[in-house]
């Protein structure tokens, strides 16, 4: 008996219900992932300037004139001011200094324009000119603890159960994220974002799997589409909670504070039934499908827990201990890991490197925030049309090269159709990679393949300073990366209308 025919015979409402909660759980994660471009956003400044006897008389505009000098564009310099007052500028501002030994770094610190930002660490810690690094590198901190997350916890669910390590992350996410909101110094702050985004990992491995554990054949597309539509809502979300809360200490509590009902809503949740049979734990996974069939109103469902349950084609797995390595093994699934790596490094690498230039764009930075997140509706129902008809692999691949092409011309117009593809892409991966991999091996496919995608959101904040050696050479870079992992997907199998894998030896099989 197969469990795919189990669940298409008991599904209903039931499944509904799961569906919402998880998606509830998936709002949690944008605000984030994304919520860099708020928290060390770098508003306008300048040099402080001590004050002297001869500024008296002086306005504001002309003690800048006389204290900092201009850039080429007649904007005057953040990093930089003038060793001495210039007071011949007065007569005539469009004079430049032949000596350029009096313009030096700035030694008094910075004036930050607040009409923006009430505060953000960048203003706190002054994370700008040559502390610049350190201020991007709070994002690679994140994902660094999301790369670390995505190992253990993949690892974790598909030892100790989904829904087990789900309720384990979403208490670790509310603990270091309050923790983060009340930093008092960057070091603190910085280990406890990484702490964060290793326990926000396991939400971000284990909701899509599960919903589609708990789903037949004909569902699994939209279950995927579904869940991954709630991104772009906590997207919006974070537009909205940014917008109202300028101070970076409470705008922290305010995108955690959602993880605390997510906690109250999964204890409805059941564990995963597919997951119970493949770890011989039948009668457990016998009571969770009753309870199904019972609130589905399938009052008909008899099904002996050591008989037909007992004899799914998901018991034949639990006799095996699986771990990262058993993910290169086999040829077939060798070849499904290494080329899905790429693809996700790519699919991250991208939509973050996207994700995290919201000012690159001449778009108010929260509108900015919101336009892409709404722009990634549309997008995911195209999506839904498209993996149904042309397929994962086509829709996979074309969608990582459109965003790579279109990385060639940021402007509003391209970079809010860019966003688009690039979210579609990440969509289908989730959708894809869920599909791969067996479902002994699920969640270690997925811890796997998350880890190269957070990898690839560690790296994409950073490229950003390669504009100090050229200016187009991040986009460049983020172009070649998309491109050619979106030319690698064309090497993973079909997945359209396919039964989910149980067993390696589904893998394997000639198809």
């Amino acid at each position: 008996m197969r469990f795919e025919d189990l669940l298409l015979e008991i599904g209903g409402r039931f499944q509904i219900l799961i569906l919402a909660v998880l998606c509830l759980l998936r709002i949690n994660l944008p605000m984030h992932f994304l919520l860099h471009n708020f928290l060390a956003a770098i508003p306008s400044h300048h040099c402080a300037i001590p004050h002297q006897e001869a500024f008296v008389n002086l306005t504001m505009e002309e003690v800048l004139l006389i204290s900092i000098p201009r850039k080429p564009d007649g904007t005057f310099s953040s990093c930089e001011m003038f060793s001495q007052p210039q007071f011949h500028l007065l007569l005539n501002s469009s004079l430049q200094p032949e000596n350029k030994s009096i313009i030096q770094h700035c030694q008094h610190g910075w004036v930050y324009d607040h009409s923006q930002f009430t505060s953000t660490i960048s203003t706190q810690w002054d994370l700008v000119c040559e502390q610049r690094g350190l201020n991007q590198a709070t994002a690679t901190f994140f994902f660094i603890g999301v790369t670390m997350g995505a190992m253990v916890f993949g690892y974790l669910s598909d030892r100790f159960g989904r829904k087990t390590m789900l309720q384990l992350s979403l208490v670790c996410s509310v603990v270091f994220g309050m923790l983060s909101a009340a930093s008092v110094s960057y070091t603190m702050l910085a280990i406890t974002r990484t702490l964060t985004g290793v326990a926000l990992s396991g939400i971000s491995l284990i909701v899509v799997p599960l919903g589609m554990e708990w789903v037949d054949v004909q569902h699994r597309t939209f279950t995927g589409i579904l869940t991954s539509i709630f991104w772009s809502v906590g997207n919006m979300l974070l537009a909205l909670a940014a917008y109202l809360v300028r101070e970076w200490h409470w705008l922290l509590v305010a995108v955690t504070g959602p993880c605390l009902l997510s906690i109250v809503c999964l204890w409805w949740v059941p564990e995963s039934a597919r997951w119970l049979i493949a770890k011989g734990k039948v009668k457990q996974a016998h009571r969770h499908l009753l309870r199904c069939a019972r609130i589905n109103g399938r009052k008909d469902f008899d099904v002996s827990p050591e008989g037909e349950l007992a004899n799914t084609d998901l018991s034949n797995a639990m006799i095996w201990s699986y771990s990262y390595i058993s993910l290169f093994r086999t040829p077939v699934l060798r070849k499904i890991s290494l080329c899905s790596g790429v693809v996700w490094f790519g699919v991250a690498f991208s939509y973050y490197g996207m994700s995290m230039n919201l000012t690159g764009f001449g778009l108010n930075i929260y509108l900015s925030q919101f336009v892409f997140g709404i722009i990634e509706i549309p997008a995911k129902m195209v999506m839904y049309v498209l993996v149904n008809r042309v397929g994962r692999r086509q829709s996979q691949a074309w969608t990582l090269i459109l965003t790579g092409l279109s990385f060639t011309s940021l402007r509003s117009a391209v970079a809010i159709m860019a966003k688009g593809f690039s979210e579609a892409a990440f969509t289908t991966v989730y959708l894809y990679t869920s599909e791969l991999y067996p479902t002994i091996l699920r969640q270690n496919g997925m811890g796997y393949t998350s880890f190269m995608a957070r990898l690839g959101g560690a790296l994409a904040p950073l490229v950003f300073l390669l504009d100090e050696a050229w200016r187009s050479l991040p986009e460049v870079t983020y172009c070649g990366v998309a491109v050619c992992s979106g030319a690698v997907a064309f090497l993973l199998p079909e997945t359209l209308n396919v039964r989910l894998p149980e067993g390696i030896e589904d893998i394997e099989k000639p198809q």
